[in-house]
């Protein structure tokens, strides 16, 4: 009874504040989704739903005249009396007949270049002819899944919030936002959201933002994963060619010229579909383009189709987006699903007088209360009317959020989902809490099984317990593991705190302290998995670890936008570790535990010592950006800059005073977008030692090295080749790591190797430091490898120098997913 009342709530709000309301369909009485309505002479509009159906809203009666306008449907005038409201009016709209007869035909050119050209040529200035604006915005999102599975890799699915029907099929998101924006060229914007919705959550946020929505097709690339060229990009004639479907007048008297995009080559970064361009204004009237998860490698999606209609403002003489609508479908594992999101902009103001202090380094925030807006409030506001089908959603998911927030459900959730069964003995078991907000976990022996040739075989238990709140936008965690040696008979605990204060500045502190068998190199070069399977298999125990014995605090905070402070203090207690003898004597390839003296088994790489040491690091994001939910602050590093590392790092209080040292450090990254070219991402790193002349071998400065040819967790600053300990240094350094991911720019051209899909990958590495001969890799590789969806892999050749050409090698890995 109470969902029927508050369904028909939602129709009585629907018709009571409709104002003008109506259906769009075509002359055979099917619906027309996404058709702008507007009233003559300005932007104050709407758009039709899935169903064709319009609101809009009007302040007062009188007279109007109302524009229906759709890609490739005659556009309809109506002009109506309103004498009182709701005011009734359907309207059905003719297909467009599109002619070549007003087209002087060149027989030595295709007809479509022309046009194409000249909005090439016009594509700049017409990017550039909005210098600043205000406007509202109205987006809505919705994902939808069919049949989903009761499990996943073993994992129940559930049903998503209530999403799932019967036949494990509906809507598992659905939410909108209403927003102020404002815009000054060429990068100033902001967003103030007024109202957010989330069904089902009404503490939620949506998570629909104009800048998100921001596909812009006077630029060269819009960014979707890769960089897809756009059907008017300055070289976009290297990607596609066109045909002229025809030409008709707009009801401005406009000549629109209807294109059809076709890509050279379909696995290329590229849209096909539909572009209508205005003659001699070169602007986009409109355009249906759609493009592939191929095309932008996100291997679930199957297709993306835009569709956007642009309208008319004589008194500025430019053409200016009034909606937008981008659908998906995607499969995966054998699910499938669509969505969609629809917006809106209305009520353009280009003569906004912004003052130099309206706009700051925050694009986006919230009003207040902005979830918390009731049902007549989004009824009022709302420019696209709900489907059945969404309003359904609503109702149900709002009707059982209060249930599903209770602690009798939460508790019973709970429950299923803690049984204990006779395997988490082995694989670990997991107790959650989620009406108290706590979780705890303890691991299973299996998984944490190694073998090196220090400690044997050895298992390492871990547990945790964490209490968190608000969506874990706080929390605190209590951990401890505990790691045992067979050959060596020692077991070795350790645990510690971590606690995160707030999700603005997010500051952590973590505590920590224990016993443990750490890698000398302190970049973990070889992970103990990796490492593992190179001692048993091939005999090559590259793993060289010491004894640690330690109390630490960690602390680090955003201290002001753009800059994130970190800190750290310690002290330990250092102990060699030498192989077992029996081990040793097994294998003859194994070598020393020592990387100074690989073949001296009873050497020590330091002398056991206590030291102290404390660091600091500033990390800078130049011109960062940021989103300000009311959950939290959300930064967008700006990718015009590399982002900056400072850092101070000494060791002192040494029990060997030739330990205690100074090291100064400075790192750059950056990842930046060359459009159709691909994407280039680098790292510089370089640093100085004082008095290092004779520090422990601990504290070198070491390099993340690779004997294995396998990467699990490639990133750009790790060596190929470059032995673990072999260039280590204790004065002054410097690295350089750059790679470039083509993204289809070279293979994407080339016929047959072109339906692959794969990436060509270039890079180098060179490494600089005192007393040692210049090193460096070059590389070439291919990623994106794989079948069908499931591409996770790269295969690259290396080859070293070092005053000589060294031996390569063929590298093996996931791919880096540039």
């Amino acid at each position: 009874m109470k969902k029927l009342l508050l369904l028909l709530l939602f129709f009585w709000a629907g018709i009571a504040a409709a104002q003008i309301s109506g259906k769009v369909t075509d002359v055979n009485g099917e619906p027309l989704p996404y058709v702008n309505i507007y009233l003559e002479n300005s932007f104050t509009g709407t758009t039709s739903n899935q169903d064709g159906n319009y609101v809009l809203e009007l302040n007062q009666p009188g007279e109007y005249t109302l524009v229906f306008q759709f890609l490739s449907f005659k556009t309809e005038r109506k002009k109506i009396t309103v004498e009182k409201f709701p005011y009734q009016l359907d309207v059905s709209l003719k297909e467009e007949s599109t002619s070549l007869e007003e087209v002087v035909i060149n027989s030595n050119e295709n007809p479509a270049y022309r046009v194409i050209r000249k909005a090439i040529e016009n594509r700049k200035k017409n990017l550039n002819k909005i210098e600043s604006y205000k406007a509202d915005f109205y987006s809505r999102g919705l994902w939808k899944i069919e049949n989903a599975p009761e499990k996943i890799l073993g994992q129940e699915v559930g049903d998503l919030g209530g999403g799932l029907d019967s036949t494990r099929s509906g809507i598992v998101y659905l939410s909108e936002t209403k927003s102020k924006i404002k815009y000054r060229s060429p990068n100033d914007f902001h967003e103030k959201i007024i109202a957010s919705k989330v069904s089902g959550n009404d503490n939620g946020f949506s998570v629909n933002s104009a800048k998100d929505a921001d596909f812009n097709f006077y630029k060269n690339t819009i960014e979707l994963n890769a960089e897809l060229v756009s059907p008017i990009a300055e070289y976009a004639f290297n990607y596609y060619d066109y045909q002229l479907e025809g030409v008709f007048y707009d009801d401005f008297g406009n000549l629109i010229n209807k294109i059809k995009v076709i890509p050279l080559r379909k696995k290329d970064r590229v849209f096909s579909g539909t572009i209508y361009i205005v003659e001699e204004a070169w602007e986009i009237y409109g355009l249906e383009l759609t493009t592939t998860g191929q095309a932008i490698q996100v291997a679930p999606i199957e297709e993306i189709a835009f569709k956007q209609n642009f309208t008319y403002s004589e008194e500025n003489d430019f053409w200016v987006k009034f909606s937008q609508t981008v659908t998906f479908t995607w499969k995966i594992f054998g699910i499938g699903g669509n969505g969609r999101f629809s917006a809106v902009y209305n009520n353009y103001d280009f003569e906004p007088n912004f003052q130099e202090n309206d706009f700051s380094q925050e694009i986006l925030s919230f009003a207040e209360n902005a979830n918390k807006k009731d049902s007549l409030y989004w009824q009022d506001i709302r420019p696209i009317p709900l489907t059945t089908e969404e309003m359904n959603d609503y109702v149900k998911k709002d009707s059982i959020q209060e249930i599903r927030e209770s602690k009798t459900y939460k508790d019973s959730v709970d429950r299923e989902r803690n049984k204990f069964g006779i395997t988490d003995v082995i694989f670990g078991y997991g107790y959650r809490n989620s009406f108290k907000q706590y979780s705890w976990n303890i691991s299973g022996p299996v998984e944490g099984i190694r073998f090196n040739t220090v400690q044997g075989w050895n298992t390492t238990l871990s547990a945790n317990f964490t209490k968190w709140k608000d969506d874990y936008n706080k929390y605190w965690s209590v951990n401890a593991s505990a790691n045992y040696g067979l050959a060596d008979e020692r077991l070795r605990l350790a645990g510690g705190i971590t606690r995160k204060f707030n999700n603005q500045s997010k500051p952590y502190l973590q505590v920590r302290g224990g016993i443990e068998a750490k890698q000398i190199n302190n970049t973990e070069p070889i992970s103990s998995l990796v490492s593992t399977a190179a001692s048993l298999l091939f005999d090559k125990n590259y793993l060289k670890i010491y004894d640690r014995t330690f109390v630490e605090a960690n602390y680090s905070e955003e201290l002001f936008n753009g800059f994130r402070f970190y800190a750290s203090t310690s002290f330990e207690r250092r102990e060699a570790l030498f192989d077992d003898p029996e081990i040793i004597e097994d294998e003859e390839e194994y070598t020393s535990n020592n990387p100074l003296a690989p073949n001296d088994f009873n050497s020590a790489p330091f002398q056991d010592h206590n030291i102290a040491k404390v660091s600091v690091t500033g990390r800078i994001n130049f011109d960062q950006k940021y989103y300000n939910y009311p959950d939290g602050k959300y930064n967008v590093t700006n990718s015009d800059y590399p982002t900056l590392y400072l850092s101070y790092e000494k060791g002192f209080a040494s029990t060997i005073d030739d330990y205690n040292f100074d090291l100064f450090k400075i790192s750059a990254r950056q990842q930046v977008s060359l459009q159709n070219k691909g994407d280039l991402e680098y790292a510089l790193n370089a640093g100085k030692f004082l008095n290092g002349d004779d520090i422990s071998l601990i504290d070198y400065k070491h390099f993340n090295g690779n004997l294995t040819h396998i990467k699990l967790d490639p990133t750009v600053s790790q060596f190929n080749l470059l032995p673990y300990y072999g260039y280590s240094a204790n004065d002054a350094y410097a690295e350089l790591h750059a790679e470039h991911n083509f993204k289809g720019y070279i293979l994407g051209k080339i016929p047959g190797l072109n339906a692959l899909n794969f990436n060509m990958v270039i890079g180098t590495h060179a490494l600089w430091s005192t007393g040692l001969k210049p090193y460096s890799e070059y590389s070439v590789g291919i990623d994106n490898i794989g079948f069908g969806k499931y591409r996770l892999l790269r295969v690259d050749y290396v080859k070293a120098y070092q005053g000589g050409w060294l031996d390569g090698g063929v590298m093996f890995g996931l791919s880096i997913g540039l």
